[in-house]
């Protein structure tokens, strides 16, 4: 029996690789720990969307192999070569070994892989939190972002059957969990490569008896749109909390074209407008990228004004990194005081227009 500490960077669906790893290990007879120094063995699932959060997982997986035996997985392990920063670490695996976790532990080798998990939802599991149930529905997205080095990691789309994620939804009633958070790469084109939908599979998931709410996670406007009306009305069900999360990332339509973003401005007014004409409670999340290399300062007054005249009640708002292969990494990058000063002034109309 070993114990294991594990460690999470990044995103929901992270976290639901997570709690799968630590449910596998624990049912093989390992322990999962919460208390770092008492491990025999740290667990490292990593991100690689911000050059901030690579800096940051470098420096605590170089730190804990001075004095521990550290693994590392997550969507980092394919962005960067792990071992050309720390040479120690004890073994290395993708996203798509998830399963393989008993063997890359006992053996401590590496193993990546190209071909996805699809027996991923019904499997022991460890919760963070008893009362919310993370629930992957697909693998990998339609998207060629220049600016996104997951795709790189977690590669194209493969959503996992209705009938599977319903069985999952189901287990986690049954457990209590009282939020059921639906993760993947990009929800708004689930079921696209199987003849599916989001609003059919919230249709049939919200037909599960219990007292639970269902929260959608993001989901790309130039998907959401093609799916626009029969979403809504899903959205109708008591079931689906009334949040949605469509990334905007810039307000110019040159930058998003730059950025390989096949949604336009109107593509956003538009979804916004519907969702909140239909629910007066909507929460409306976006993300936005301030400092892409292409963005002038017109492109940048442009994405202050749709913010101004939209007021979504989130804003992601992140500062441009360049990652590593990603087509943006090419291009002359705008200089990092420029991007902290443009940050500085979004976040300073987010805040005001909360106060409103």
């Amino acid at each position: 029996m070993t114990k294991i500490f594990i460690k999470s960077y990044g995103c929901q669906a992270n976290l639901a690789d997570s709690e799968a790893m630590a449910g596998i290990l624990k049912a093989k007879g390992h322990c999962i720990t919460s208390n770092e120094n008492e491990a025999d063995l740290i667990l490292v699932n990593t991100c690689s969307v911000k050059d901030k959060t690579q800096s940051k997982e470098l420096h605590y997986i170089r730190e804990k192999s001075k004095t521990k035996k550290v693994i590392v997985g997550g969507c980092l392990t394919k962005t960067i070569k792990i071992r050309k920063y720390v040479p120690e670490v004890s073994a290395v695996f993708d996203t798509n070994s998830i399963l393989k976790i008993n063997e890359i532990v006992e053996n401590q080798k590496d193993i990546f892989s190209n071909k996805k998990e699809l027996d991923r939802l019904n499997i022991p599991i460890i919760r963070r939190n008893n009362k919310i149930s993370i629930i992957p529905i697909a693998q990998g997205c339609l998207n060629n972002c220049t600016f996104c080095a997951t795709k790189l990691s977690r590669g194209n789309l493969v959503s996992y059957r209705i009938g599977d994620i319903k069985r999952a939804v189901e287990a986690s009633v049954n457990d209590g969990c009282e939020i059921i958070y639906l993760t993947s790469q990009d929800n708004g084109c689930y079921g696209f490569d199987i003849k599916t939908s989001l609003p059919q599979l919230l249709n049939e998931i919200s037909t599960v008896e219990g007292n639970y709410k269902i929260r959608v996670g993001m989901a790309n406007p130039w998907h959401v749109i093609k799916i626009l009306e029969p979403l809504i009305e899903s959205f109708k069900n008591e079931k689906i909390m009334k949040f949605i999360h469509i990334p905007l990332q810039s307000g110019s339509e040159k930058v998003l074209r730059d950025m390989k973003r096949i949604h336009s401005v109107e593509d956003f007014r538009e979804i916004v407008k519907r969702f909140r004409d239909e629910f007066k409670e909507i929460t409306i999340s976006t993300d936005v990228i301030v400092g892409y290399p292409t963005e002038t300062q017109q492109d940048f007054q442009e994405t202050i004004k749709l913010m101004e005249e939209e007021e979504p009640e989130v804003i992601n708002i992140s500062k441009y990194s360049a990652r590593p292969n990603t087509e943006a990494i090419k291009l002359k990058q705008v200089p990092s005081d420029e991007i902290k000063r443009r940050s500085k002034i979004l976040t300073t109309v987010y805040n005001e227009n909360r106060k409103k």
